[in-house]
């Protein structure tokens, strides 16, 4: 239950214990870890060893067509408690690879774990037997078992590895993998850095994700408290504030509920260091320097700036883009992003906040190796909008969220907001004889309906008889050659693991996300994005859509697919050299960093216009994107939310081509 008012009163003993709460976390979360924390020496006398016996922020760089790595346990110490890591070669993060276009590379893994691990090569193109998936493309790497991976690197660019293996990516098994072009950098930078951020909990993951599975939000410390109503009564009047709340406790929702773990479990590190460690990135007066962001955490989106520094974004998810210039950028897990900047200052504090602002990660950017530049406050804390909430309709008549399946939604009957009921009462519409005024699918007819041999919804072929020039199209328009706009939510979206769905979500790419907009920088949007090259080299208008939507509900803690969770879905077919649009609406309130292995994601606008080639594509709250795709790899790939726990919790499909 969300803290704040309930009804007409407020109840100042909860929100005082919140506010409380609250400060408390605060103090813990400023110790920021220790300053040298990190991977320990294995030899038992240095189990409980200090700084000396520690190796910082400094993974080992490996090159060659012939790689050995080995996995297992090591102590690591950040934050004062030991604990065991899931390392590669020892090493938090695992070694960087450094590999080169068009070479064959035979990468060999010995697990010396007591159970199976896996290791993905996340975005780069491969055979799917050495994607990495167990259960999809291989059977996993058993206990004192070695692996051999072999596959010829077809692209170049800014890359990372993980374990695709239980909670192990949690516990520390992420590295770095840089390929460098056949014709050489199109770009000039004197200094190259690669900066992976990533997140460490001393719990154990299972331990934390069974928290959750009790109460989603054990993690928030940023719920409302009796300050901020104060100060919403201030602006809003008493009435406004109060309805403010209300709709949010009604609704049993959280406007804060921006990431499932925060600050009071994470220390967030960059380069396997915390802030108060302080990773060093040097550079001479004069040059220019390239900073490959990686985002390798677990379940953790990061703000990145560099007060007093722009960045010029040269590379999106390892692919050339068109320089755009910015001050900050979001990214979430997965994704990698290639900056270039030209610091004219001794030094400069890399800042890396995560969404929820309950931490940062940090380092700096110095001419001299121990300098330290102001670390900035946290930006505050926003609540959720109702963009975030419905999309794109008139945001004060409620009309895209359907509330049917919604605990507590009876109860707003009496709120004092009258534009807040349905324009349209659907279920009054089914003796009119309007077939302007569709849908023509009765969704509640089709509970019993598998509905992945439903999609898509609407027989395209059959459109291209129709006049469509009372739309403003040519007869000859192909209905595929730009995305579909109506909604179409299957049949198993209507059940226990759904808690909303959006009918009128918004299609717009120019929009940085809660806590970003209006905040007096330049953040980068996926609108700013344009591919140099590699988007065209497949034109086709597509020969279908597939259209899937990510569910969940949040008091179940239970993460979906158009409401089917992995095990209950069936596999996603697509055909070998097919060009397919596939269209992702999020119908929750959270953002998911999708991953879809084995091919390119071809982002486009709402217009059918390709924007820019992706691996991972971050789907904010109530929003319908769309991208093309050409499979050119057969087999069976996986397809899912980069957020770990959302993952496990069922947000994962299959995908065969053949």
């Amino acid at each position: 239950m969300i803290g704040g008012c309930t009804g007409a009163s407020v109840n100042m003993k909860q929100d005082e214990s919140a506010l409380i709460s609250r400060q408390r976390f605060s103090r813990r979360l400023f110790v920021k870890g220790l300053a040298a924390g990190g991977v320990l020496s294995a030899m038992p006398r240095l189990l409980y060893a200090n700084t000396n016996d520690t190796r910082l922020g400094s993974a080992p760089v490996l090159s060659g067509q012939e790689i050995n790595l080995i996995i297992a346990e090591t102590p690591v110490n950040f934050t004062g408690v030991m604990r065991m890591a899931t390392t590669v070669n020892g090493s938090i993060p695992a070694p960087t690879l450094r590999l080169r276009e068009g070479e064959e590379v035979t990468i060999r893994v010995t697990n010396r774990l007591s159970v199976s691990t896996s290791i993905h090569w996340h975005g780069i193109i491969l055979p799917y037997e050495m994607d990495g998936v167990p259960g999809i493309s291989f059977r996993g790497i058993a206990p004192q078992e070695t692996f051999e991976y072999r596959f010829t690197l077809q692209q170049s660019g800014t890359y990372w590895y993980h374990s695709h293996s239980g909670f192990q990516e949690m516990t520390g098994m992420y590295g770095a993998i840089i390929v460098e072009p056949r014709e050489g950098e199109s770009f000039r930078a004197e200094q190259d850095h690669v900066i992976q951020l990533s997140d460490w909990s001393d719990e154990d993951p299972m331990s934390a994700f069974s928290k959750l599975k009790v109460q989603s939000d054990v993690y928030n410390f940023n719920q409302p408290v009796v300050g901020e109503f104060l100060q919403d009564a201030s602006t809003l009047g008493t009435s406004g504030a109060l309805n403010k709340r209300k709709m949010w406790n009604q609704m049993r929702m959280n406007p804060t509920d921006l990431a499932d773990l925060s600050a009071t479990t994470f220390t967030y590190l960059m380069n396997g260091m915390t802030p108060a460690g302080n990773w060093n990135g040097l550079f001479n007066k004069g040059e220019r320097v390239r900073l490959r962001f990686i985002n390798g955490s677990s379940n953790s989106f990061y703000d990145v700036r560099i007060p007093g520094l722009s960045m010029t974004v040269v590379q999106a998810d390892g692919q050339n883009v068109k320089p755009v210039r910015v001050d900050e950028f979001r990214f979430g897990p997965g994704e990698t992003y290639d900056v270039l900047v030209d610091p004219q200052d001794d030094a400069y504090t890399i800042f890396a906040q995560s969404m929820d602002r309950s931490g940062y990660a940090s380092g700096t950017l110095s001419v001299r190796p121990g300098m330290v530049a102001a670390v900035p406050e946290l930006d505050p804390v926003e609540w959720l909008a109702m963009t975030d909430m419905m999309g794109a309709m008139d945001h004060s008549a409620m009309k895209g969220m359907d509330h049917s399946t919604m605990k507590g939604m009876k109860g707003m009957k009496g709120m004092n907001d009258s534009a807040m009921k349905p324009a349209i009462d659907h279920s009054a519409m089914k003796g009119m004889n309007d077939s302007a005024m569709k849908p023509a699918i009765d969704h509640s007819a089709m509970k019993g309906m598998n509905d992945s041999a439903m999609k898509p919804a609407i027989d395209h072929s059959a459109m291209k008889g129709m006049d469509h020039s009372a739309m403003g199209h040519s007869m000859e328009t192909n209905p595929l050659a730009t995305p579909s706009q109506t909604v179409r939510h299957a049949s198993t979206e209507y059940g226990p693991s759904v808690d909303m769905r959006v009918d009128t979500p918004r299609t717009n790419l120019d929009d940085p996300g809660i806590g970003l907009r209006n905040n007096g920088r330049r953040v980068l949007t996926l609108a700013d994005l344009r591919s140099v090259t590699g988007v065209l080299d497949d034109d086709r208008v597509p020969t279908r859509e597939i259209e899937l939507h990510l569910t969940g509900n949040m008091e179940r803690y239970s993460w979906s697919i158009d409401g089917l969770e992995f095990g209950q879905s069936t596999p996603v077919s697509l055909l070998h050299g097919e060009r397919v649009r596939v269209i992702l609406q999020n119908d929750t309130m959270m953002t998911h960093p999708m991953h879809l292995h084995g091919m390119w994601s071809d982002l486009e606008s709402a217009e059918g216009d390709l924007l820019v080639r992706r691996h991972t594509i971050s789907v904010q709250p109530a929003q319908r994107v769309s991208f093309l795709t050409t499979p050119h790899e057969f087999g069976r790939w996986a397809w899912h939310c980069h957020l770990l726990f959302h993952m496990d919790a069922g947000m994962f499909r299959e995908v065969v081509v053949s």
